[in-house]
């Protein structure tokens, strides 16, 4: 365990198609393995909140943490999104992401369309080093409670105030945000999105957690990544939990992820230094 970690460093990451915020917590990738953080849906860097940190003195790893374009404080991207945006961040940005920051041994921890963007990544164009994924309420397929709970934002977000909640942490991002996500989610082509074809191609573990009371998917999300893959998925379902298992029950999720991560580290280290 790491007893003491230098203050992050902010730095940004410079795209073809614009500027991502981006900040790293711990060890340099020269130094250790590296925990690769992707939010979800109206998330950002900030919206992790103290999990990377918690995961970095937990497992002596590294961790990278970056909006993507439209989140947060990165550059703000062209609206709308298209139905395989999710697509372009696992096979492009990703791919460019971890090249630039020249990350080496690596695990993905993907919360929401986070952890869509790490499955189609691991099961298409994984970057040398990936030794596994941890998904956090990842969705496969789009199910009628997924869009019910969307469209529930969208009333809140023009009545309520999840505007002004969210503004806190995108700024002038915002509605870049929120409607580059609510609009594409609720395009009726979007229905038809299925990312299942990616599973049986990773040929990394993967650890896919969701909470039992998750409102924008249903267990069949979860079982869908285990039949997907046939192997090496480690499924937890989380009791009293919503959405954010990592923030819900971090006391409880937290250490499983710790345990994933340094246990296929170790087996990546293994496997270099026995040539396989």
């Amino acid at each position: 365990m790491v007893s003491k970690i230098k203050p992050p460093r902010r730095f940004d990451i410079h795209l073809n198609d614009g500027r991502l915020e981006a900040l790293w917590i711990g060890p340099e990738p020269e130094d250790a393995p590296t925990l690769v953080f992707l939010h979800e849906g109206l998330g950002c860097a900030a919206l992790w909140r103290d999990i990377p940190a918690r995961l970095v003195a937990m497992t002596g790893c590294g961790a990278l943490v970056f909006s993507r374009l439209g989140y947060g404080g990165s550059d703000p991207c062209p609206l709308p999104r298209p139905i395989d945006f999710m697509h372009h961040e696992g096979q492009v940005v990703l791919p460019d992401v971890i090249r630039q920051c020249k990350i080496r041994n690596h695990v993905l921890i993907g919360h929401s369309d986070g952890g869509s963007i790490a499955l189609i990544n691991a099961g298409s164009c994984p970057a040398s080093g990936l030794a596994g994924v941890v998904t956090l309420a990842a969705h496969v397929f789009c199910e009628a409670i997924t869009r019910r709970s969307i469209e529930e934002a969208r009333r809140r977000y023009l009545s309520e105030d999840l505007k002004a909640r969210l503004a806190v942490y995108h700024g002038e991002n915002t509605d870049c945000a929120f409607w580059g996500w609510n609009d594409v989610w609720l395009h009726p082509d979007f229905v038809l999105w299925n990312i299942e074809e990616f599973l049986p191609t990773i040929r990394v573990p993967v650890m896919a957690i969701q909470g039992e009371d998750d409102p924008y998917g249903s267990p069949a999300q979860i079982d869908a990544i285990r039949d997907g893959k046939k192997n090496g998925v480690n499924v937890r379902m989380i009791t009293d939990c919503g959405h954010a298992p990592h923030l819900e029950r971090g006391d409880h999720v937290l250490p499983i992820i710790r345990d994933f991560v340094t246990h296929n580290f170790a087996m990546d280290s293994a496997s270099i230094a026995m040539g396989t």
